[in-house]
């Protein structure tokens, strides 16, 4: 008898050569705030038991659906699909009993963050009607490559669980392959959301402090920015120690709350308050015909940011049980359908309520938070916009955790497969600091990072809008011609020249704008 054994190794080693109301403004805000995963190339070995050889792999698992039967042909062949005894051991796959709510939950905080503020900006120069198209085609589009990537999870034909993205993607078009188009993407969405993390919750905390302290601050010498940095960096580095993706469940469903919260409180506000005086909703009209076409590039990519969680789609799959009968598809995409409605009904009415409120007066910096502090921070309760903050800095804190499970994955998977045992907790720990405050030292050492996020965003929006689209036509091998076969190849290829144009329009700013290059210099 033999036995099927599904590896999930580590992410290909790599060599470097990576008493008045307080006026208060509103927190740096990054144009890109996505976020990934970090595998390996699935192995499938069929080696003969051998019971005279020794195994330094204990037997024992700490996760009691450690074993996952898939129906397949192989599987019913040999009646047992046996998972990598290492998926035991790492944070994404050590815990199989998710379910449809956690899924829900995971997907509604890594889904709804704060680069949502910033629509009713790109309807400035789109306009009603295309922006409004263009806000809805990408939201159906991104929630097609969202059930893509739930079907892909799980092989029928090998039996294999593909539990996260570069392991996806290298066993589809090969390890070379998924390092030059998808390890960087998939890294900036995970440790570059990190940082944005940080900048967000940092500068938000301060800005709460001085509204909750009346603008007279609380103490005689207030924390400098830096500081409030290091105040986030370090709440979230306490939050990770937490062990394993489904362990943060009961914290994505409070990101999630949190996240609802402050887009409806910020819509509502906007419209009760009313439009501005002399409001407009002309289209920005640029000097020339190049301003404008960037400006259009500039406006999708708004859009196409707004959308962000594909990189850990398949680590949250990856935390529930399958089975023939009951495969993690089903609960999966349950759960991810009630978490898009939910943020349809966060962000269509944010868009259009928002840009109905102010126009083209909208701040291109900052959104709907830098509008509700520019025209209603006198007029508005502190109370609401203290809560408005404090949500702010809690669906941050949350969503940092679901974001750095990859990397905290990666990290252990290099020790799990060296030395062939779990990692040990103080380790464990250790990875964890390491990593939470190396995203607070690049948040401070390179505060122009933001400038760079259109540039660096528009490389990783394949993972959301092109890469599912081409791995399913190469692993289902849809019938050619038919209508899976040319959406498939539509939309990859779409989303594809998607991401040079938005490249390119990143670069465009660059020069045109240039950089505030200011090294340990936070604004």
């Amino acid at each position: 008898m033999i036995e099927v054994v599904e590896y999930g190794g580590a992410t290909p080693q790599m060599t470097a050569t990576d008493s008045a109301s307080p006026v208060a403004s509103a927190p740096p805000l990054p144009n890109q705030y996505n976020s990934p995963s970090l595998s390996r190339k699935p192995l499938l070995s069929i080696q003969p038991n051998n019971p005279n050889k020794s195994s330094n792999t204990p037997k024992t698992s700490r996760t009691p659906n450690f074993i996952t039967p898939l129906g397949s042909p192989i599987r019913r062949a040999i009646k047992l699909t046996r998972l990598d005894p290492q998926d035991a051991w790492l944070p994404i796959t050590e815990s199989r009993n998710g379910n449809s709510f956690y899924a829900a939950f995971h997907t509604l905080c890594a889904g709804i963050g704060i680069q949502a503020l910033v629509l009713p900006v790109a309807f400035t120069i789109l306009g009603w009607t295309w922006g409004v198209i263009c806000l809805t085609v990408a939201f159906l589009w991104q929630l097609y490559t969202f059930w893509l990537l739930t079907n892909l999870h799980e092989s029928t034909e090998n039996g294999i669980r593909y539990s996260r993205f570069l392991q996806l993607f290298s066993a589809t078009f090969g390890e070379r392959m998924g390092k030059i188009f998808a390890l960087f993407p998939i890294l900036y969405l995970s440790g570059g959301t990190c940082v944005a993390l940080i900048v967000v919750g940092g500068s938000t905390s301060k800005l709460f402090y001085q509204i909750v302290c009346g603008g007279h601050g609380c103490v005689e010498k207030p924390l400098t920015t830096v500081e409030w940095y290091l105040v986030f960096a370090s709440a979230a580095v306490l939050l990770s120690q937490l062990p394993n993706l489904n362990s943060i469940a009961g914290v994505s469903l409070i990101g999630a709350v949190t996240a609802i919260g402050y887009c409806t409180m910020m819509w509502i506000v906007s419209v009760k308050e009313g439009r501005l005086d002399g409001v407009s909703y002309d289209r920005v009209k640029p000097n020339s015909d190049t301003q404008w076409f960037f400006g259009v590039l500039n406006a999708l990519g708004i859009i196409a940011f707004a959308f962000r969680g594909h990189n850990v789609t398949l680590e949250i799959q990856a935390t529930m049980p399958s089975s023939e009968k009951k495969p993690s598809r089903v609960p999966m995409w349950r759960g991810v359908q009630a978490a898009y409605l939910i943020v349809a009904l966060c962000l269509f009415p944010l868009a259009i309520g928002g840009y109905w409120a102010y126009g083209n007066k909208i701040p291109e910096n900052g959104g709907m938070l830098a509008a509700i502090y520019a025209f209603h921070g006198r007029d508005t309760p502190q109370s609401i916009l203290g809560l408005i903050s404090l949500f702010v800095i809690i669906n941050a804190l949350s969503a940092f955790q679901i974001y750095g499970m990859p990397m905290f994955d990666d990290m252990e998977s290099k020790y799990t497969s060296r030395m062939k045992k779990p990692c040990p907790w103080w380790l464990r720990v250790i990875f964890r600091v390491m990593f939470g405050y190396g995203c607070f030292f690049v948040a401070i050492a390179i505060p122009f990072l933001g400038s760079l996020a259109g540039l660096i965003g528009g490389i990783a929006v394949p993972v959301t809008f092109a890469y599912p689209c081409l791995m399913w036509i190469k692993i289902k091998k849809p019938e050619k011609q038919s209508l899976m076969w040319w959406l498939n190849w539509g939309l990859g290829i779409c989303g594809s020249l998607l991401s040079i144009l938005l490249i390119a329009a990143g670069i465009y700013v660059v020069i045109e704008t240039g950089i505030d290059v200011s090294f340990f210099k936070p604004h």
